[in-house]
């Protein structure tokens, strides 16, 4: 089995360390103030994200695993991919569903996640080669967000993009995104793009503010990350939970509101920050799509919508994108 999985890091060693530290000094030195949604997912927050999918308000990774499971076939036999990549992989549990449909074609001989998580990696990769005793996977340890190195494998390769991921980018962070896909893109390279489609805000705000308070326990364990990361004092019961709809941006808005005047301390970072009370810190972008739109932007970027796939309640869609 490990002559088939290979894993490969190319963060430098003190990656996490840095990235961090530059994130804080530049979104909490001065209000408004906001840190990246990458900094949720420690062991915690990991776990804590795996219960948020399988709450009732949480539909976007049922409805994708819905048009995954009815449009899996269609797609192997589209793109008739020889490898798999796909960015942002993490448990790779839903990949599962599309290396079913291309086994089954006949075509797929290589699997390639992408993730920042080399323990995800790890044991997703080493599951997959004792499940797939002809797949080859080849796992690297990278932040996309930051450039997009592909495996030079022959092709033709699908690239997945799922969970509506691209969502979490701000417009100009996605066009840019867009540029470097159709940069690292081939002729005969095909993208799978989950996007979460624009609805009733009263389901969108429902499903990121659930009954049973998971999200809430999720935003706030950033606060424990940057305790235990940077010696600060947050006291995560001093900030509440907000889950905003923004319509001019369409977007929901994942904040924490400072209770109470409050100083910070990050002695890591040599940085003390005075909250006001009811003060936020913006802690999550997660962008709604309309079709026209979206359609429009990748093709700004020569990027070409062949199918558009929903669920049957039109909540979410996956996208077959092909280089124009």
């Amino acid at each position: 089995m490990t002559d088939r999985f290979t894993l490969d890091n190319k963060l430098p060693g003190d990656y996490f360390e840095a990235a961090l530290a530059a994130d804080v000094r530049k979104g909490l030195a001065a209000p408004p103030r906001s840190l990246p949604p990458k900094w949720f997912y420690d062991a915690r927050g990991s776990e804590l994200f795996e219960q948020i999918t399988r709450l009732p308000e949480y539909y976007p990774t049922r409805a994708e695993q819905e048009i995954l499971t009815r449009r899996a076939p269609e797609i192997a036999a589209l793109t008739r991919a020889r490898t798999l990549v796909e960015l942002g992989s993490g448990s790779s549990r839903k990949t599962r569903t599309l290396l079913d449909a291309l086994t089954t074609a006949g075509t797929l001989a290589h699997y390639a996640p992408l993730d920042v998580s080399e323990s995800a990696l790890r044991e997703a990769g080493q599951a997959l080669c004792r499940d797939y005793p002809s797949l080859r996977v080849t796992a690297t340890v990278a932040d996309f967000a930051t450039g997009l190195d592909l495996p030079q494998e022959a092709g033709p390769r699908l690239l997945a993009f799922l969970g509506s991921t691209i969502g979490n980018l701000d417009p100009a962070e996605r066009t840019s995104f867009y540029a470097v896909l159709r940069g690292a893109m081939s002729g005969d390279d095909t993208l799978l793009l989950g996007a979460d489609l624009v609805k009733d805000p009263a389901v969108l705000v429902r499903a990121y503010d659930d009954s049973q308070g998971v999200t809430a326990a999720f935003n706030k364990n950033l606060l424990h990350v940057l305790n235990r990361e940077l010696g600060a004092d947050f006291d995560p019961d001093g900030f509440d939970h907000k889950a905003v709809w923004n319509e001019t941006e369409e977007r929901i808005e994942m904040r924490l509101r400072a209770r109470a005047a409050t100083t910070v301390k990050l002695p890591a970072v040599d940085l003390a920050v005075e909250f006001t009370r009811g003060e936020e810190l913006l802690t999550e972008l997660s962008g709604k799509f309309r079709r026209d739109a979206l359609t429009a932007d990748l093709a700004a970027a020569g990027l070409t919508v062949r199918q558009w796939w929903t669920d049957p309640a039109e909540r979410f869609a996956l996208l077959l994108v092909v280089p124009a």
